[in-house]
């Protein structure tokens, strides 16, 4: 009679439960997807009022160089070194029963502390920290004022981050998800409540006190989870020891060297900047957030396929995971190459249209555009970058390959960078970094066959060589469209997107019609209709030997592969 009772009235069983969770984890993938959806638009929209205030000019330059310190500490202690750590330590306690308890009496009064310390000392040193990061900054004062207000976010980060990953681990994703919409919702609401009576400092006090909010709108579901915990673990049990903790900080080291390697192309472009006129790093910064939104789309399309790399590398079947690469490659290089082209044709209305209102004025856009086009050109070394870490980080074991290749790109930025800055000021910074970031890219996806998969380079080499070669005419046609127009710049806009897709398309047909069927049989095989027999894998095609084992899916979901606006 228990039995009958217990048994799912549809009499699904499994199934039945099977579904319902496939179904939750679909609610929260959608409501997860909304929450950053909505809090990555809000930034672009701090971004925008903050040029339609201030304009470009040596206080937006010393708000950027203070800006550094949240933009470094939130990829470390919120999307990566925490994520990485914490999740799968807070799912072993989980695992074991134990609850959240345990480690907040042990790890985190040292993490605060420690964070803290950090903090202190970045407000102590502030001066020092400017002069080293921007030295040529003509603004000095305000952006030391700025350092000491948002070195706050290292501790309140560190905390929403532990928060956000503790969260997680408890199959809770919507107070995570929401942290920079609250985050970005503060900052504008501080920047509309004080920008008239302290001018550029309001942006400064309005990320610290967005920071606070990322921990409030997280702290609810906290408690809930806490108070769910046991109150006492069992002895048997134990809890985490600080061994435990540092053996987690050497697995992921190799992705949190990685990421402070990536970011550290922004320190050297403020640098070297610093010592070009007075809104040369505003200009910068303009430009980039614009450029890198293709990037970042087509690196979200590459992220829903990582799974299955993931898995493939798990059961150690490297050919479906180098045909998995070949195909994301395309797909990822068709994206950004044809928004390159679109970019680079109509940089100067594109910029009109978003920033040229308030303090931003044609001079502004001039500068900002012709960055912008540069800058461009190494969009598709991102996007590449992007793709081989997440290869690289799906294996078993952690490899240090990704950072060594990107502080190789990064000395190749800093040399052509500090070479022509004088001659060719702002462009040369962006050519520096498009040149970095490109041989970046080429040596990890050379590195792929030998430390990852057998791609095939020099099938690599032909697909993204014809897609090169259809932006290229795509761009042309794009930039004589660009020429007939004389003003209305949102229908040029609108007009020379459609043409400019439609040429990159055509040229893609022609020049490569292959690519263009093999995509529309992937996404057959990815929705589920059909699948290709060569993605059919058995563990007899000698590729399965090594058995199954959890890669690093958790590191590689949460490496950083562009930042959104934040």
């Amino acid at each position: 009679m228990r039995a009958r009772r217990d048994r799912p009235r549809d009499g699904g069983g499994t199934g039945f439960r099977d579904g319902a969770r496939m179904t939750s984890i679909g609610r929260a993938a959608a409501l997860s997807g909304v929450l950053i959806a909505a809090g990555t638009g809000l930034g672009f929209a701090r971004d925008l009022t903050v040029a339609h205030l201030f304009g470009a000019d040596g206080g937006t330059d010393a708000f950027l160089v203070a800006w550094t310190i949240p933009e470094t500490a939130s990829p470390l202690l919120i999307e990566d070194a925490m994520a990485l750590l914490m999740v799968p330590l807070v799912t072993r306690l989980l695992a074991r029963g134990d609850g959240l308890r345990p480690l907040i009496g042990t790890v985190v009064p040292r993490m605060v502390l420690g964070l803290s310390l950090v903090t202190v000392t970045l407000m102590v040193a502030a001066p020092v920290l400017v002069d080293v990061l921007a030295p040529g900054l003509t603004e000095r004062g305000p952006a030391v004022q700025g350092v000491r207000l948002t070195a706050i976010t290292v501790l309140t980060f560190g905390v929403a981050g532990f928060m956000s990953a503790a969260l997680r681990a408890h199959h809770r994703f919507g107070p995570p998800a929401a942290i920079y919409l609250a985050y970005n919702v503060g900052v504008l609401a501080v920047i509309g409540g004080l920008s008239g009576v302290v001018g550029i400092t309001s942006i400064m006090i309005g990320v610290a006190c967005g920071s606070f909010l990322m921990i409030a709108v997280q702290a609810p579901a906290f408690l809930r989870c806490l108070r769910a915990s046991p109150r006492e673990a069992p002895h048997e049990r134990g809890t985490p020891d600080t061994a435990e903790v540092w053996m987690g900080l050497a697995a992921v080291a190799p992705v949190v060297v990685y990421t402070v390697t990536r970011q550290a192309q922004v320190f050297v472009e403020r640098f070297l900047g610093s010592g070009l006129a007075a809104g040369s790093i505003s200009h910068l910064n303009y430009a980039q957030k614009v450029a890198q939104v293709p990037m970042i789309l087509s690196l979200l399309i590459v992220t829903v396929t990582f799974p299955r790399l993931a898995r493939a590398s798990a059961d150690g079947d490297t050919r479906l995971v180098a045909r998995r690469i070949q195909r994301d490659l395309v797909v990822a290089s068709a994206m950004v190459l044809a928004a390159t082209a679109f970019l680079i044709a109509f940089a100067p209305a594109i910029v009109r249209v978003l920033f040229e209102h308030g303090e931003f004025t044609s001079a502004d856009t001039d500068s900002t555009a012709s960055i912008m086009r540069v800058y461009a050109l190494g969009l598709w070394g991102q996007s590449a970058v992007g793709l081989a870490a997440r290869a690289f980080f799906a294996q078993r074991r952690p490899t240090w390959r990704p950072a060594l290749v990107l502080g190789l790109g990064l000395a190749v930025t800093a040399v052509i960078g500090g070479v022509f800055v004088a001659s060719a000021g702002t462009r040369a910074l962006a050519a520096a970094n498009a040149a970095g970031i490109t041989l970046a890219a080429v040596l990890l996806l050379a590195g792929l066959r030998t430390g990852v998969a057998p791609i095939s380079l020099r099938r690599v080499g032909v697909d993204v060589s014809r897609l090169v070669l259809a932006a290229a005419g795509a761009c042309c046609v794009g930039a004589f469209t660009a020429a007939l127009f004389d003003g209305g710049a949102v229908v040029e806009l609108a007009v020379g997107g459609v043409v400019t897709g439609a040429a990159f398309v055509v040229l893609t047909v022609l020049i490569a019609p292959d690519l263009l069927i093999a995509s529309f049989r992937r996404g057959r095989t990815e929705s589920g209709e059909s699948s290709e027999p060569a993605d059919r894998t058995d563990k007899s095609d000698g590729a399965g030997a090594s058995g199954g084992g959890d890669p690093a899916g958790a590191a590689g979901a949460d490496v950083p592969l562009g930042r959104p606006f934040r």
